[in-house]
């Protein structure tokens, strides 16, 4: 049986993304799950999504869009998503890129195929959780991307365990139904990048340099 491999929020740090794969000591049935903000912050954010369509090359892949990318795209039509682009690490991406223009003009496909979650039968795998108001059908989608307390302080509907990223922790950050497993990789220098891998229902951490 294949283990699912969950990913934390790489934001451009591409050092990190490689010890973290180096020591998952990967096999040819691994599907991983990244869940999103593979750019801004860290200085690498082309090269990290370029390793990580290699990486799809030869492992099924899933990618969700994090905070990062859906501020990404929609800079161009609301001068909000502008601001925060702007402000929270978006200069370093445009400066792995070289020009904002040339992100799509690289990237674009991918970019535009980001999945906002996906589940097993036995986990839910998004960026930043769920309204634990409302049932799946009825999510805003910016709560998928963007939600953070609201969601970890509350009992949610879904029959599957969280698996989720965005609100980083010092450590990964493990609830009866939800696992927060961002640490905060290309916010704080020192923080590294973990994975969640999933074996046969067994849980375990690994952790880049």
């Amino acid at each position: 049986m294949s283990r699912y491999i969950a990913v934390a929020g790489i934001h451009g740090e591409l050092g990190k993304l490689n010890s973290l794969l180096s020591k998952i000591k990967i096999r040819h049935d691994d599907i991983f799950i990244f869940l999103g903000d593979y750019i801004d912050r860290g200085p690498k954010s082309k090269e990290v999504v370029d390793r990580l369509i290699k990486l799809s090359k030869t492992n099924q892949c899933v990618f969700l869009i994090g905070a990062s990318e859906y501020t990404m795209l929609n800079v161009k039509n609301d001068e909000y998503y502008k601001w925060i682009f702007e402000n929270y690490g978006g200069m370093a991406t445009i400066k792995s890129y070289g020009s904002y223009e040339k992100i799509m003009e690289i990237h674009g496909d991918f970019y535009r195929n980001l999945n906002l979650y996906c589940f097993t039968e036995d986990y839910f795998f998004v960026h930043a959780g769920i309204n634990p108001n409302y049932s799946l059908d009825d999510q805003d989608e910016e709560d998928l991307l963007y939600i953070s307390w609201n969601f970890i302080d509350s009992q949610h509907c879904l029959p599957q365990k969280i698996v989720y990223a965005h609100t980083d922790f010092e450590s990964p950050f493990s609830l009866p139904d939800k696992i927060g497993i961002d640490l905060g990789c290309g916010i704080y220098p020192y923080a590294p990048l973990c994975a969640l891998i999933i074996n046969h229902g067994k849980e375990k951490f690994v952790y880049s340099d």
